[in-house]
């Protein structure tokens, strides 16, 4: 019981020491911090970290060895180029914007897509899916995919009505209840 009066005793000492030197050298140290640093916020929190520190080493407080001011202004140095070096090892952050969108996870998901849907295409008819590769993965409107392929434009339109019908049908049946088929032309959004 003794040693923990002691120590309440001692702590309360420490602390009158931290509030003494915040007195004496707190102005001081906001000062050159913010000097060191540019930034008013960033600053108190160099000074806070050097009186913990300052608390935490009660002896250097009680018998220094040289001048106290200067030992509180050299950890807030040491503090300063501590957090200036941590963040310099740390690569830098891109904000994102319109010209950078977000990277996405993880593109698992995407590529078992896409083996899916590769294995369902190979269930179709053949002019079926030749509609559709030429309209969705060429990119080619339907006159396009009509000259290309030589049929009628109406044609085209017909069989990729049908096609997408079976194969949301099949992809539904392949992939399990739920999933929504997705098919996009080549740049469109």
């Amino acid at each position: 019981m003794a040693t923990l009066r002691s120590r309440a005793a001692q702590a309360t000492t420490h602390e009158a020491l931290v509030r003494t030197l915040y007195a004496e050298h707190g102005n001081a140290l906001l000062a050159y911090a913010t000097r060191l640093t540019g930034d008013r916020a960033a600053a108190e929190d160099i000074v806070q970290e050097t009186l913990i520190r300052a608390w935490k080493h009660p002896e250097v407080i009680t018998n220094p060895q040289g001048s106290l001011r200067g030992w509180l202004l050299t950890v807030a140095r040491n503090i300063t180029t501590d957090q200036y070096r941590a963040r310099a090892a740390r690569p830098s952050e891109v904000a994102e914007s319109v010209s950078t969108p977000p990277m996405l996870d993880d593109h698992a998901e995407g590529v078992v897509d896409s083996v899916v849907m590769l294995e369902v295409l190979e269930q179709l008819k053949t002019e079926h899916r030749e509609v559709l590769v030429e309209i969705y993965y060429r990119g080619r409107t339907a006159a396009e995919a009509a000259g290309y392929l030589g049929i009628p434009e109406g044609t085209v339109k017909s069989r990729a009505h049908h096609a997408l019908r079976a194969l949301r049908k099949l992809y539904t049946v392949g992939a399990g209840a739920g999933n929504d088929l997705t098919l996009r032309k080549v740049g469109a959004a």
